[in-house]
């Protein structure tokens, strides 16, 4: 395929794979708003309605880099549309779920696609444009995700408020086939070469600046989900807000993130070590005012739109971060990226659980999150020292 055609080819895929994290991000998130109505459905109690967040997490971090590893040598398109269609069928199976084993079941099996979606989306989304423009192609990938939280949670909660918690898992698999032929017909074929195989993809773990990479996603965006992870009580009993108001936080949240992850794609490909700095330090300061501002309902939807923004920097920087130092193991890497941020969302989840056992009150989880933000800002800037004193050998 010559560059010209390629070229050609990057707007349709763009948007194709930008609907695969649309419905990914609706599937991920909605799960949070519904739980009553989840836990009535199954017969469980809410805090027990909690894991099936944690099945689908365990399944995101489980199936990033095995599925990135073993399909080292399937055509990318290929692998896009198998993992797509795993995903349509882990929603309809969690929309007839009847019991609580069943929808845990189900849900692990919806998050096993999710990481390699994003992961290879992002490497067959940057070898379609220009070098300079990589970044920027990444976020593309992965706008969809932030989208969801502006459209798809709000009407899916809303949905499964009025017509049962079935009807979003349903709803989900539609938008599932849709990216399903979007990708067959709008995707050009990515085959791979002869020298790419899962020993390959593995050779990126050896790689000290991938691990670094990772652990300042994992450290840092901890920091975010130990705040996000209660936004509708933190809303509730600190701002004010009524819980069926909360889809209009959640909504501000979507916005910030969407401004977030096309303004990051745009910063990195102009300093891409420099966005990841930068947007460390805007989450520390955003989640160490957070408490603050969260308590008048404008300033909480000031302090929620710039919690999804200041995060959402970080996300296409860190992705391309990844597949830069990676070399030969791209696709594991990147994938990996979306194993790390969800253990960054049960950890967060832990710690602000933590914090608010203790009696403290709910302003307190975002003042964690700060100090995680500024340990996730040491641990990148310690990357930056090893790489300017050309710290990049491979590991034994």
């Amino acid at each position: 395929m010559t560059p010209d055609t390629t070229a050609s080819h990057a707007g349709p895929a763009l948007f194709a794979l930008a609907t695969g994290g649309f419905a990914i991000g609706t599937t991920e998130f909605v799960t949070m708003g519904l739980l009553p109505q989840i836990a009535d459905g199954v017969h469980i109690s809410i805090p027990t309605a909690g894991h099936v967040i944690s099945a689908y997490a365990l399944g995101v971090v489980v199936g990033a880099p095995v599925i990135a590893a073993l399909g080292a040598r399937t055509g990318r398109k290929r692998l896009l549309l198998g993992l797509m269609a795993v995903f349509v069928v882990g929603n309809v199976l969690s929309a007839v779920a009847s019991s609580y084993e069943f929808l845990m079941a189900a849900r692990f099996l919806s998050g096993v696609p999710h990481g390699a979606f994003f992961g290879i989306g992002a490497v067959v989304g940057s070898s379609l444009v220009p070098a300079d423009r990589r970044a920027r192609a990444v976020s593309m990938t992965m706008v969809g995700l932030p989208v969801a939280n502006i459209i798809g949670v709000p009407v899916t909660t809303l949905l499964g408020q009025r017509l049962g918690w079935q009807v979003p898992f349903l709803a989900v698999g539609v938008l599932g086939l849709l990216t399903l032929v979007a990708v067959w017909f709008w995707v050009p074929p990515q085959p791979v070469g002869s020298d790419v195989n899962v020993r390959s993809e593995l050779s990126a773990l050896a790689r000290p600046q991938v691990w670094m990479a990772l652990l300042v996603g994992m450290v840092g965006f901890g920091g975010m989900f130990a705040t996000y992870s209660y936004i509708t009580p933190t809303m509730t009993e600190l701002a004010g807000f009524s819980e069926s108001a909360v889809t209009l936080v959640l909504a501000a949240y979507g916005v910030g993130m969407t401004c977030g992850t096309v303004l990051g794609g745009r910063l990195a490909d102009r300093s891409l070590m420099g966005s990841v700095y930068g947007g460390l330090v805007a989450v520390a300061v955003v989640l160490g005012t957070f408490g603050w501002l969260a308590q008048t309902r404008p300033g909480a939807l000031i302090a929620v739109f710039a919690l999804g923004c200041s995060a959402s920097i970080l996300v296409p920087a860190l992705q391309t971060r990844l597949m830069d130092v990676a070399h030969e193991g791209q696709s594991l890497a990147a994938s990996l990226n979306h194993s790390t941020l969800n253990i960054a969302n049960a950890l967060g989840a832990w710690l602000g659980g933590v914090v608010l056992a203790a009696g403290y009150g709910y302003e307190w989880p975002s003042r964690l999150g700060a100090g995680l933000a500024v340990a996730g800002l040491v641990l990148a800037l310690i990357s930056g020292l090893m790489e300017r004193r050309g710290s990049t050998q491979v590991l034994a």
